[in-house]
């Protein structure tokens, strides 16, 4: 047998072993669920937190279920404190807590922090072992090039107690599991681990574009994880393609890349490839970049994106710049816990539906067509098993993991879709109680709230009030930004300039939460925050047309978000002034509170 039939029959094997192993976890989906409680609980018994609710020798779902409470992050935060603060006895966990994972929810305008431990760095590594097996049903030959996959790793912190606090993602690119993870044929990256690593997010964009360019007829597949994060690279191309053509053209990096180590691992990439560098500039200096993804990656198959929930809103501008490439959701994943995966990786987006693996967690779910609001501090509502969903149903997630969260709210509402054997598939609907949503960012209507009235007061000395207000998130521009559309009164005869609007603008950001301002100052994913301002009536004339629609004048309220069209042209319509936040809102790693402690 030749090396590289010998090589195609082992990754087939391997396949295989993979696909049977779904197969195996789905189709006794009610008995991996009780092994799972089972050996969390047993695990967890001698914890203070189990203890707290005299769980002791009894360790069936029923006990389970009346004596611990469904939970949300404020209710377990005090531990978690306690935890990031130094105390290292067994509160939540019986194993050691490794690092905290940091979550792009918020509580009080700062990252939650989500407990991990080692093990449970292996059972992600288990479902994206998955992956590639799944998708090689569906595209045949990927083992025949490349992989251009924008990743980027953030800051991380390390809380009072020594511990670092990062994002799932970040951990994941730094742990051990991804660096020397096994060489796939089907799975092999043009970014070197050198530039994935670099903090600096201009030198990493720079350098992995420059080698998916060099690979770029080997490229099979474009992606990053989120929609919006491949759009930011095109948008990137289009600014720095003059100095990537230049850099191709001549075989030397950019003075702009002064990161050492990148320099020197980029010096084995690089090479003179006039030929090459006029292909791409010819491909990109004229303003119709429609299909520009398969204009320079011609080969590329699919885009690996996830383009489900808030990302939906990227699909269009996703498709004009790949010419309507299939776009592949893998995953469903969150930093409390990694759920399930796409069966049918290349279905269209809006027929995403997600397998839950039972083997992951535990897995409860609360009804939504209850009374939800019952899900408080020490409350027990009646919640569904997962072997019990309904179909057609909707639900939010709650999870048990191996790492200590008992019953835990995720905020992630699903509707059912059906079963794959014995475990149900999922669609994900939205996140609980969310606003506004650019890329991680996640805005609540309260923390909105707050932000105009900040604004507000910036507003006073000059007589003027905010009559109403609603919110956008602009996707047409790259990056996204929030719009903020204000109906204002003045009472005196000179109202506020351009100069103020603009500082209301900043203190809105300022106002917001820590992900979102990192978001804007360190990773560049969002952009300045923009305020227009409407005519006076121009919210009568927004009620006017929903009760147009059938929207009862009694019930109606100013929705604080819209996304449909026609209410977005008729705010823009009425826009009379249109303003920019001047300057970057305050964030640092270390001004983030990860983990402090609270006086």
């Amino acid at each position: 047998m030749k090396m590289g039939s010998k090589s195609n029959a082992i990754r087939r094997e391997k396949d295989e072993k993979a696909l049977r192993f779904i197969e195996e976890i789905t189709s006794n989906c009610d008995e991996v669920q009780k092994k799972v409680l089972y050996e969390i609980l047993t695990r967890n018994a001698e914890t203070e937190y189990l203890k707290r609710f005299g769980l002791k020798s009894c360790i069936d779902y029923e006990t389970f279920a009346s004596k611990v409470p469904v939970v949300t992050y404020e209710d377990i935060q005090p531990d978690i404190q306690r935890i990031a603060n130094g105390d290292f006895s067994p509160i939540l966990c019986h194993q050691p807590i490794a690092e905290f994972l940091t979550s792009s929810g918020t509580s009080a305008g700062e990252r939650k922090l989500m407990p991990t431990t080692a093990e449970e760095m292996d059972r992600r590594q288990l479902l994206y072992s998955l992956l590639m097996p799944i998708m090689n049903l569906y595209v045949p030959g990927l083992d025949k090039g490349k992989a251009l996959n924008f990743l980027f790793i953030k800051s991380e912190t390390k809380t009072p107690g020594g511990l670092v606090a990062r994002p799932v993602l970040t951990s994941y690119y730094k742990s051990h599991h991804f660096q020397n993870r096994p060489y796939d044929p089907c799975n092999v990256l043009t970014s070197p681990l050198e530039s994935i690593l670099c903090l600096d997010s201009f030198q990493s964009m720079y350098t992995q574009m420059l080698c998916g360019l060099y690979d770029r007829l080997s490229v099979l597949r474009v992606g990053a994880v989120f929609a919006s994060g491949l759009l930011r690279a095109i948008r990137f191309l289009q600014l720095h393609y003059s100095d990537l053509c230049q850099d191709i053209a001549t075989g030397t990096l950019s003075p702009k890349i002064n990161d050492s180590g990148l320099r020197a691992c980029m010096a084995k990439t690089m090479r003179p490839d006039p030929e090459l560098a006029a292909f791409i500039n010819d491909a990109c200096k004229g303003e119709n970049w429609e299909g520009i993804i398969t204009k320079i990656w011609p080969n590329a198959k699919y885009l690996e994106v996830i383009v489900t929930g808030a990302m939906a809103q990227y699909i269009p501008t996703l498709d004009y710049y790949s010419g309507g490439l299939p776009k592949a959701c893998t995953m469903y994943a969150s930093s409390e816990c990694f759920f399930g995966v796409n069966l049918k990786p290349l279905c269209d987006p809006s027929e995403v539906t997600y397998t839950m693996l039972p083997n992951m967690g535990y897995f409860e779910f609360i009804p939504l067509d209850r009374d939800s609001s019952s899900v408080v501090r020490g409350s027990n509502p009646l919640l569904v098993k997962l072997a019990d969903v309904e179909v057609g149903k909707e639900y939010e997630l709650v999870v048990t993991t191996y790492s200590g969260l008992y019953r835990y709210c995720v905020g992630d509402v699903l509707l059912v879709t059906g079963f794959y054997n014995s475990a149900p598939q999922f669609k994900f609907v939205r996140r609980k109680n969310v606003l506004l949503s650019i890329d991680s960012d996640k805005t609540d209507e309260s923390e909105l709230q707050n932000a105009i009235e900040n604004a507000s007061k910036l507003l006073q000395p000059y007589d003027t009030s905010i009559v109403e207000y609603t919110s956008y998130a602009d996707t047409k521009s790259i990056p996204g930004h929030y719009v903020i559309y204000l109906e204002l009164l003045t009472k005196g005869s000179i109202g506020p300039g351009r100069d103020v609007l603009g500082q209301c603008c900043l203190a809105m950001e300022e106002t917001l939460n820590s992900v979102y301002r990192q978001c804007r100052v360190a990773d560049r994913s969002i952009g300045p925050l923009e305020i227009r301002v409407v005519k006076n009536g121009t919210f009568e004339e927004l009620m006017d047309y929903a009760i147009s629609r059938g929207a009862s004048i009694n019930q109606y309220k100013v929705p604080r978000c819209v996304s449909v069209m026609p209410i977005v042209e008729l705010l823009d319509s009425r826009a009379v002034s249109v303003h920019f936040s001047p300057a970057m809102p305050h964030w640092s790693p270390e001004r983030s509170r990860v983990g402090a402690t609270r006086l």
